[in-house]
């Protein structure tokens, strides 16, 4: 069938070709392939029309209405009056039961449409295919409008490549002569404000008033009609973007501020990086009326995240940092009077409340301190807030929000930045809407755009949510303003992402000591001709008369004494707190007079029976699958006995924590089942769609909430997100899992820079917990290791010095480390050092390298002995057996982790060395536990030390523990490596040369002499 080819005649009309009449019709009221009859009753455009006997039906009806139009449907005389008026497709139904909007209603003043012609008069071609070309017309300016506006401050480049066809009207056979003629105008446009139809001139000149200037908006490819026409009838009302003298006399005192406060960085220290917002000073404004704004309509707390460039004029006018700390900074002789050595000053965050002077509203701001890895920080805000939201129950996030503040070669070039925007509508991920204001300098480092992205505007990655993004000339301050004030409202609104693209120019080079001239010569011969936003707007302002010369220049001296009292107060600082850096406080946590306690993490039998019980118990009449039922039988016989396997164990700590009021966030991959199908904390009903059970959200009426969710697909940002939301509450269990252990790789820069050194940087502690499945069992490279070795290298403890062995040791060294490293063999130990990273009282980051084949280990399994009161975490498990009743004929010592403890057990017995080799697990790598060490290599002075690893010979742990086993031994005992050879790769991917490594490792530990 010809779908929109057939021509066919509408009485006395003109030929239409299908495709046109279709778009004219509604496509609402009848589905496609409907043949009832209820189809022709009404004018709605679906498959029956296409049809002959549609086409002569019709046809008959049009005739009918030409005759007398009160002979037909009410919604067919309205569609024809409208499709001759020059209806706009898709617009020339209306539902006669639905009134049209007094916005598109024409008033008496307005100018009249074309005439309605006489009924039985032809009806003019030309008259339709003009007001088609029309709509057209404003359609194209939405769509493709922003590609001429005038967005570059140095009007060097612009987003568009050549001309664009769809806006010259002479494409579209109208020339001069039709300037003046008057068309309707379609209801899908707001640019007539009370008027329904206007002169094409003036059609012409309110789109580019409005698509065109210093304002480009893209937003057409949001597919919501309602979401569209907000946007339309905020840019294209005319007069809608209007300032007061006290708005626009506002605007000039923040650009006074922002100004004048990096000309004087620049002056009291011009040979120090400052990464200042020179170029971009707009930002400062920006930012603040987006707060005002937001604040407005209710929102109390402010999450940010942004990179180095202007971060020290966002500390000082946006979230009022005491500038006397700022300029302290800058001081090399100043020292830190608590933990951490801190980090350069333009990586650093804060908190603070104040009272927003605009809306008299009290509101808290927060800046997230981040490295230089730009774009890192955006999940780790996301997260933040998430959390925050969260403990305040805001459920719709409209008490607490993020901003995001990007550089433009960052924003296009980096895929955390993809990750994140993927986030934002999750259920268990969304924060309800971020505003992202992107730093455009047109530049990366030395990168001009040419080569540093695929697409024309480096914001285009945010059109994959449906983010509306609107490009605005940094110079041009009230048109930024206005900006501003749109997308936070759509935030507000909406609860959605939206884009602000700050188009500037970067006046130095990436920072001061830089020659920008050396790579972009052109463009910084424009640059240092180009005036200054501050002295082109406040001339202005002047001559209109907002603020005089004289309160122009009495501004600029007020702040200027400001801050030269700022720097003389700065000067009697010795001493700096990183704590005034933290973004979150957690005021009252860290309590001096709380001792340093080794926590007890045991409970009652009663407890872990209770809970035990509910977890493995599902209502009668809930349909469950088969296979988990026998699972959840299995569990019920387990508590019956008093055991515990691996998955018990887990979800016995979580439920013991969630009974005593902590709420327990675990994330990742196909978590609620388990990658290994091991975890089940979520259980479908087998015929109900979105029916599901979580037992642990069902232990006791006041419990706390356990958050159990999949995530996406990725690891970098939803690491980053977990740790957010461990910064903002000590009092939360929040985990994240791999799906395989080496899966972490791709979160790397997370673990490097916040996880790892997070604490000696900005004083910041988490307690995040990263669950990493680890095992050699011939599944290959990336299902094997967790790359232990890694997290090894990066531990800050001392292989050459053993700390003071007092009653205080085990704690003190936890405190001092920068995070734990434990690779369990036992539920109950898995058990209780989840409960020990919440009963500490300080927060160290956790990482638990779990198993995959111990998961089922008939062998790996713990009684309720292990786990009731007076129980707690092992950090070494010695050897228990044979070879302990007569230790000094011991001949061998093997020291080993993880797994392969089972693999030894087994071989050890059956070669019949069960006196003659002691095995001995260390649980708890790092920090490594000294104290128990050296008890145990007392325990067999005559024997020989060795170290056992499936781990190939440069990975694992060995590198990390030969020393301080040495060290452990004073040096006078000699610890030898069994396990495989060095390798580039983590694990084969033969199952059968993996066997015969592991045998071969077997033989290698076994042997004696």
């Amino acid at each position: 069938m010809h779908r929109f080819k057939t021509l066919w005649t509408f009485g006395q009309l003109r030929p239409v070709n299908f495709r046109t009449l279709w778009l004219s019709g509604m496509r609402a009221g009848c589905g496609h392939g409907q043949q009832s009859w209820r189809c022709y009753v009404t004018p709605v455009a679906t498959e029956p029309f296409l049809s002959g006997s549609s086409s002569n039906y019709v046809e008959q009806m049009y005739q009918s209405w030409l005759e007398d139009p009160k002979s037909v449907h009410k919604s067919w005389d309205i569609f024809f009056r409208n499709a001759q008026n020059g209806a706009a497709p898709g617009m020339a139904y209306t539902s006669p039961l639905v009134p049209t909007p007094a916005i598109y209603q024409a008033p008496a003043q307005s100018v009249s449409p074309i005439p309605v012609r006489a009924l039985g008069a032809p009806l003019d071609k030309r008259v339709i295919e003009d007001h088609l070309s029309v709509q057209t017309i404003i359609r194209s300016y939405q769509l493709r409008g922003h590609h001429l506006a005038s967005l570059d401050p140095l009007q060097i480049s612009a987003a568009s490549t050549g001309p664009i066809p769809e806006l010259v009207t002479g494409n579209y056979n109208l020339g001069e002569h039709d300037m003046d003629r008057v068309f309707t105008l379609p209801q899908t446009t707001f640019i007539g404000g009370e008027q329904t139809a206007l002169p094409l001139r003036e059609i012409i000149r309110r789109l580019e008033d409005t698509y065109c200037r210093s304002i480009g908006v893209e937003y057409m490819f949001i597919n919501d009609r309602q979401q569209c026409d907000w946007i339309r009838e905020r840019f294209e009302t005319p007069g809608a973007m209007q300032f007061t003298k006290m708005d626009k006399r506002l605007i000039l005192e923040r650009l006074i501020r922002s100004t004048r406060f990096e000309e004087f960085l620049a002056r009291k220290w011009s040979a120090e990086k400052r990464f200042g917002l020179e170029g971009c000073e707009v930002l400062v404004p920006a930012l603040k009326s987006i707060i005002d704004v937001c604040s407005g309509q209710g929102v109390e707390s402010f999450v940010i995240g942004m990179p180095h460039r202007g971060r020290l004029n966002v500390l000082a006018n946006v979230a009022r940092k005491p500038l006397e700390h700022l300029f302290c900074q800058f001081d090399s002789k100043l020292e830190a009077a608590d933990e951490g050595s801190g980090d350069v000053k333009y990586h650093l965050g804060m908190s603070h409340s104040r009272l927003n002077h605009i809306t008299k509203k009290d509101i808290h701001i927060a800046i997230v301190a981040n490295p230089s890895h730009l774009e890192a920080v955006d999940p780790v805000v996301q997260g933040k807030v998430r959390a925050e939201q969260f403990y305040r129950g805001d459920t719709e996030g409209k008490r607490v929000m993020s901003i995001l503040m990007h550089g433009d070669a960052a924003f296009a070039g980096q895929g955390i930045v993809y990750e994140t925007f993927h986030l934002s509508d999750l259920p268990d991920y969304s924060t309800h809407g971020t505003i992202h204001v992107v730093v455009n300098n047109q530049i990366g480092f030395t990168t001009d755009p040419r080569y540093a992205r695929s697409s024309p505007y480096c914001t285009d990655v945010a059109r994959v949510v449906n983010a509306p993004i609107f490009h605005v000339n940094a110079d041009d301050p009230e048109a930024v303003m206005y900006v501003c004030q749109i997308a936070s409202q759509w935030r507000c609104t909406y609860g959605k992402d939206v884009v602000i693209d700050l188009v500037c120019y970067r006046r130095n080079g990436h920072n001061e000591m830089d020659e920008p001239m050396f790579t972009q010569p052109l463009m910084y011969k424009k640059i240092r001709s180009h005036q200054p936003v501050l002295s082109t707007y406040a001339e202005a302002k002047i001559k209109e008369g907002v603020m005089t010369q004289q309160e122009f220049e009495e501004e600029l001296a007020g702040y200027d004494k400001i801050c030269e009292d700022a720097y003389q107060n700065a000067k009697t600082i010795a001493h700096v707190k990183n704590s005034d850096w933290l973004d979150s406080p957690w005021t009252g946590f860290f309590k001096s007079d709380v001792p340093l306690r080794y926590p007890p993490t045991g409970i009652s039998e009663d407890i872990l029976r209770d809970i035990g019980e509910k977890f493995s118990s599902v209502p009668e009449d809930y349909n469950l699958h088969g296979g988990l039922k026998r699972v959840q039988r299995s569990r019920l016989d387990m508590v019956k006995n008093r055991a515990v396997d691996w998955a018990l164990g887990e979800a016995l700590a979580f439920g013991s924590l969630l009974k005593e009021g902590i709420h327990v966030r675990l994330s990742g991959q196909d978590v609620e089942r388990g990658t290994f199908s091991h975890r089940h904390h979520v259980l479908h009903d087998q015929n109900v769609d979105k029916k599901y059970l979580s037992p642990l959200n069902n232990l006791y009426p006041d419990q706390a909430h356990y958050t159990v969710c999949n995530s996406s697909l990725s690891e970098f940002a939803v690491l980053g997100f977990e740790l957010g939301f461990s910064m903002t509450n000590p009092h939360s269990l929040v985990i994240w899992e791999a799906q395989f252990g080496d899966f972490h790789n791709n979160a790397q820069c997370i673990i490097d820079q916040f996880i790892s050194s997070g604490q000696a940087k900005w004083c910041r502690q988490s307690g995040i917990v990263m669950l990493l499945p680890h095992g050699y069992e011939g599944m290959g490279p990336e299902h094997s290791s967790a790359r232990i070795e890694r997290f090894l290298q990066m531990s800050n403890d001392d292989p050459d010095v053993i700390p003071a062995l007092n009653d205080d040791f085990v704690v003190n060294q936890l405190y001092d480390c920068n995070w734990q490293i434990a690779n369990c063999t036992t539920p109950a130990n898995m058990f209780h050092i989840l409960r020990r990273q919440i009963m500490l009282p300080f927060r160290k980051p956790l990482i638990v390298f779990t198993p995959k084949s111990l998961l089922r280990h008939p062998d790996a399994k713990s009684s309720f002995d292990d786990m009731i009161e007076g129980t707690m975490f092992k950090r070494v498990i010695p050897e228990d057996g044979v070879a302990t009743q007569n230790p000094s004929n011991v001949r061998k010592v093997v020291l080993c982790s993880g797994k392969v403890y089972y693999d030894l057990v087994k071989e050890r017995e059956k070669k019949g060395l069960n006196a003659d080799i002691a095995i001995t697990r260390l649980e708890q790598i790092s920090p490594f536990p000294y104290d128990l060490i050296i008890e145990e290599l007392n325990k067999y002075p005559n024997a020989k030390i060795q170290w056992s690893q499936e781990e190939h010979k440069n990975m694992g742990a060995w590198n990390y523990v030969q020393a301080r086993i040495h060290t452990a031994s004073n040096w006078k005992r000699r610890c030898t490596y069994a396990g495989r050879a060095a390798s580039a790769a983590t694990a084969t991917g033969n199952k059968f040369t993996h066997l015969i490594e592991l045998d071969n490792l077997m033989s290698e530990t076994m042997k004696l002499d």
